[in-house]
């Protein structure tokens, strides 16, 4: 596959994840043909929003979009999965932590904005913070799976559930009765709703004791959004099967819906080498695997969901989102102070 390259420069800051703009109103108010969001990945979601877009005349612009969380201004970080629902764009943070632990609260939360809201000035965005509740859904639906997810090593465990245990509790934090000692340290990277309103988080870690992704099926999400919140469950919990290369550990990096009812999305690496991750100190086997384009469909029943490899993405190790759009394939890439498109 020919790939074609595209340099943005938003903010200073790389990009996680790609979905392709569906508001006719807002690239009208661009001069846009075709566009994509993309989060970026240091700093509150307010401000990490960010358009990738085509306009009329074939040039390819980015704009930093201006943004605004109310009360939640400054309160998040690490937004990381997209996806569109009802006229929705929601935002999924990682739940995770930075790269030496502990789990990080600000973290763990799902955000939504109206699409059309980007020409009419400061765009809302409605920020919903579960403080552990979806790593504790999390958590127990993997509990209850049909399959075994890998363990964390030691190190792991004491940086990211030990070290985040102590310090919620020394701040009598009201969270820590959601986490326990044996829990799994949760790192979502990607997200898309089903046709019946559901939620596929795809996980970068963890990752089965195969090293094959782990999807989690949530209902509810957005019920989180209204004034009497309501917190997801848990509906499902998945193996992709038949990608992985072997002898390594692969998760999701991204997730994008196609045209077919069906899903695309890149898998890789548990973490990203050379940035002193605790993860890759247990697990070595999940640090240089190269990202990979797949394809799947959700099983009427069971647990086990069979790929399809679509391409083999080496050498990039970093591919963070993907877009089927118009018989073209798009990928975006994580780089050091810009943002990369690859346009297929």
């Amino acid at each position: 596959m020919t790939l074609r390259l595209l340099e943005f420069v938003v903010a200073g800051n790389e990009a996680s994840d790609l979905l392709p703009v569906r508001s006719a109103v807002l690239l009208r108010a661009y001069g846009a043909r075709r566009g994509f969001w993309t989060v970026l990945d240091e700093g509150p979601v307010e401000r990490c929003l960010a358009l990738l877009l085509e306009l009329d005349d074939g040039r390819w612009v980015a704009h930093h979009v201006v943004a605004d969380a109310g009360a939640e201004n400054g309160r998040t970080e690490d937004g990381e999965a997209l996806a569109h629902h009802d006229g929705w764009v929601y935002v999924f943070g990682s739940h995770f932590g930075s790269k030496a632990g502990p789990l990080r609260p600000r973290r763990a939360f799902v955000a939504r904005f109206r699409e059309d809201d980007v020409a009419a000035g400061a765009l809302p965005v409605h920020v919903v913070r579960n403080r552990f509740r979806l790593h504790r859904a999390v958590n127990d639906a993997l509990l209850k799976a049909a399959f075994t997810p890998l363990p964390p090593g030691e190190r792991v465990r004491a940086r990211f559930i030990g070290e985040t245990l102590a310090r919620g509790t020394a701040r009598a934090k009201s969270w820590v009765a959601r986490l326990v000692p044996d829990d799994l340290p949760l790192n979502v990277e990607a997200a898309a709703f089903t046709p019946a309103g559901t939620v596929l988080l795809g996980l970068r870690f963890p990752v089965t004791t195969e090293g094959e992704p782990i999807l989690v099926e949530l209902t509810g999400v957005p019920d989180m959004f209204d004034a009497a919140a309501r917190w997801p469950e848990t509906s499902g919990a998945y193996v992709l099967t038949g990608v992985t290369p072997p002898g390594v550990l692969a998760g999701f990096r991204a997730i994008a819906v196609t045209s077919d009812g069906g899903y695309a999305a890149v898998i890789g690496s548990i973490d990203a080498l050379g940035k002193g991750s605790v993860l890759l100190d247990d697990h070595p086997a999940g640090g240089d695997v190269t990202s990979r384009h797949v394809r799947f469909r959700l099983p009427a029943d069971g647990h086990l969901v069979p790929g399809e490899l679509v391409a083999d993405l080496a050498p990039f190790h970093h591919v963070e989102g993907l877009a089927e759009l118009d018989g073209r394939i798009f990928y975006v890439t994580d780089e050091d102070h810009r943002v990369a498109l690859w346009v297929g």
